[in-house]
């Protein structure tokens, strides 16, 4: 996960390397699709990881976040993911939103928080944080899945309209032999089927060493699970659309 609540990748939120604000750049806005071809925005994601698996299945989709494309992708908006959430999109993906402050591991900052910082900034960073969940949570869009760990009950109260996650999911159960648990907020979408359950499990994420890129290569998403979202998610769309048709 990147600790950070401005565009996804911005301030830096228990993490020294900071990122300028970016401009959104302009991209093509289209009518929502009514065919097999859906318009699906992946926020706060620079790998394209979930972006690619939606693309390689005839799908318009598009990553934005504050870093720019890991691969130079065209297919990526450089900025603030929450600029872009009133442009028609079907289905609304926040692959790595800013954690650090929402998450149940990171409650203890709140009282005694770490070297270089205080009280205040702790809880104004949770401030952003909720509001930036907030903000993919109640955005005008159909379908919405928000990926983040488990949450402390201050940063619950501080989202608009809060639901408990919808389901939690390993990598093991989605062709990867590694343990990293992983919720779901969903709405307008079913919660996803394991695909491909295997052995072998081990905790490399959580075991990486420390580093100046140690948060970059924690957030990047398993291919296994972006595909069984592409897969399903995408048919499941698709399907209520030739069911309105109908």
């Amino acid at each position: 996960m990147r600790s950070s609540s401005t565009g996804c990748a911005g301030t830096g939120l228990g993490n020294d390397r900071l990122f300028p604000q970016q401009h959104t750049l302009t991209f093509p806005t289209g009518r929502r699709s009514r065919t097999r071809s859906l318009r699906v925005l992946i926020a706060c994601e620079f790998s394209g990881t979930v972006r690619n698996a939606f693309l390689d299945r005839g799908h318009d989709a598009w990553s934005c976040d504050l870093l720019p494309a890991e691969n130079g992708s065209n297919r990526h908006i450089r900025g603030d993911a929450r600029d872009l959430l009133n442009d028609g999109w079907d289905m609304l993906i926040v692959a790595h939103p800013p954690c650090t402050r929402l998450c149940n591991s990171g409650v203890r900052w709140l009282s005694i928080p770490p070297p270089g910082k205080t009280v205040e900034q702790m809880w104004a960073e949770l401030d952003e944080g909720a509001a930036l969940f907030s903000a993919f949570w109640n955005a005008p869009i159909d379908r919405i899945c928000i990926e983040n760990p488990v949450m402390h009950k201050h940063a619950k109260a501080r989202i608009a309209n809060y639901e408990e996650f919808a389901q939690s999911v390993q990598p093991w159960q989605f062709g990867h032999p590694e343990v990293k648990r992983t919720c779901f907020w969903l709405r307008g979408l079913p919660p996803l089927v394991p695909t491909d359950i295997v052995s072998g499990r081990e905790a490399r994420v959580h075991r990486m060493p420390p580093g100046p890129d140690r948060w970059k290569e924690r957030s990047r998403f398993f291919p296994g699970i972006a595909a069984a979202m592409a897969d399903q998610w995408g048919d499941y769309a698709v399907q209520q659309f030739l069911r309105e048709a109908a």
